[in-house]
């Protein structure tokens, strides 16, 4: 971890160009860092627009993907959509979407630059075109951009809150109430750096949802997401008293994990950046959910 306070030089400079300086990194590097938390001002989280001012002090916590080299990889990719500017996947719930620490290869991006040649977003990152991303142990729906300019709109879009994400989740206990409307932010659990939690002065987060079925000791529902924070959905259901089945962080210690949490990203919608043309997408559950609810209705 490295502290650093802002000098008189650098007062009112943006976040991200001071730290892309200092610290000899990519503007897009430093701006992904801040959007996972890995840096804090005055130990708060913060945009990457957010304008520095003299004494503040910045916490850099290094990410361990820093170093990680890319390597295309033959691997199953479900594409349901694909055009010269982004495509539309539908991943396994088994896995990642970017390398990371213990998880250098076989990753969704490594799949990627296998089966796309003409991927040039963001290149030399670690996240070459991905504009949002689901956990390893959900399955279902995400869009990579090809481009710097559909990385841009897409992101745009999701900071809009006008990207269209529903996905349908299968809960510990049974809810008693049809809807509802989860409003509490998130931010890097200070007890332990590895997972998030509900905190003050956390970055915004909201999360609706509607029952759609319910079983003896469980519930099956839709939430539709306002915000895209990490891990929010598993979050805010074990915030309000409701884990996902299976989750393996957020979970129950005695909830078999196989197949990690039941989350399946079932719908994405957005406006193409290019053609301007909204289009939506969407995945039937994989056969392990279907076949876990059918044990649940019998």
């Amino acid at each position: 971890m490295e502290k650093r306070i802002v000098d008189i030089e650098h007062n009112l400079e943006r976040i991200d160009k001071y730290l892309s300086e200092m610290l000899d990194y990519s503007r897009s590097k430093i701006q992904a860092m801040i959007k996972e938390d890995y840096i804090l001002v005055n130990d708060d989280v913060v945009k990457s627009n957010y304008k520095v001012k003299t004494d503040d002090i910045i916490t850099i916590e290094e990410m361990e993907d820093k170093e990680i080299e890319l390597i295309p990889e033959d691997l199953p990719l479900r594409i349901v959509y694909q055009d010269s500017h982004l495509l539309v996947i539908d991943k396994d719930y088994d896995m990642v979407v970017h390398p990371g620490a213990g998880n250098k290869s076989g990753t969704l991006v490594n799949a990627l630059l296998f089966h796309v040649k003409d991927l040039k977003a963001i290149k030399g990152e670690i996240r070459p075109g991905i504009v949002h991303r689901i956990d390893k142990e959900t399955s279902g729906l995400l869009v990579v951009a090809k481009d710097e300019k559909c990385v841009e709109d897409l992101g745009e879009q999701l900071r809009l809150k006008t990207v269209n994400r529903k996905y349908l989740a299968l809960v510990e206990g049974v809810i008693p109430h049809n809807l509802g409307k989860i409003t509490a932010p998130i931010g890097r659990d200070p007890k332990n750096r590895q997972k998030m939690a509900v905190v003050d002065g956390g970055k915004e987060a909201v999360t609706n949802f509607t029952v759609v079925e319910r079983f003896k000791h469980n519930t099956l529902i839709e939430c539709v997401l306002e915000t895209g924070r990490t891990h929010q959905i598993r979050v805010h259901l074990n915030y309000i008293g409701f884990p996902l089945v299976g989750d393996p962080k957020y979970g129950l210690r005695k909830t078999d994990t196989t197949n990690g949490q039941y989350l399946h990203a079932k719908t994405l919608g957005f406006v193409h950046p290019i053609t301007k043309e909204y289009m939506e997408f969407h995945s039937d559950l994989p056969t392990y959910f279907t076949e876990y609810l059918a044990t649940l209705r019998e």
